[in-house]
């Protein structure tokens, strides 16, 4: 089984109430839900967490790198100003792939700058709860080729 780690930011435990027209109406125990269904098929096992505090999120990074497991991560507002964040994805060597549910690119410019992006596979935005679904495809697929012999 190929371990991930799906680790959600500040304001995403709000998901379903906040600003349906940005975020849609799933809540992110919708997410979850999806995300362990669609798990079971790619031999994945997930280990799903939320913080609003950014020490919190740095911590689940560096443990879930350190361990060698995958990382799907979407940062809220911390993608844009944490260089904490970005240094625990590097230094822990934590391979992971950005996922935003809205298109960051077509809202406010503060938006469009990513700290993390640089030090992720990739990054996958504007497809709502989709986006989680795509990420954790591409990044189980990423895996797999890591551990092949």
């Amino acid at each position: 089984m190929i371990p991930i780690h799906v680790l959600n930011g500040p304001n995403l435990n709000l998901l379903g109430r906040r600003e349906p027209g940005i975020y849609g109406t799933a809540t992110l125990a919708d997410i979850e839900r999806d995300l362990r269904a669609q798990a079971e098929g790619l031999g994945v096992t997930l280990t799903v967490r939320q913080t609003n505090l950014e020490g919190e999120l740095v911590g689940f990074v560096q443990e879930a790198g350190l361990a060698g497991a995958g990382v799907l991560i979407n940062a809220a507002a911390y993608t844009h100003t944490s260089v904490a964040l970005r240094d625990a994805i590097s230094g822990s060597g934590a391979l992971a792939v950005e996922v935003h549910l809205s298109n960051v690119h077509a809202r406010e410019s503060f938006r469009h700058v990513s700290l993390i992006a640089p030090v992720c596979a990739g990054v996958i935005c504007g497809f709502g709860p989709d986006s989680y679904g795509l990420g954790l495809d591409a990044l189980a697929r990423l895996m797999a080729r890591r551990r092949a012999p």
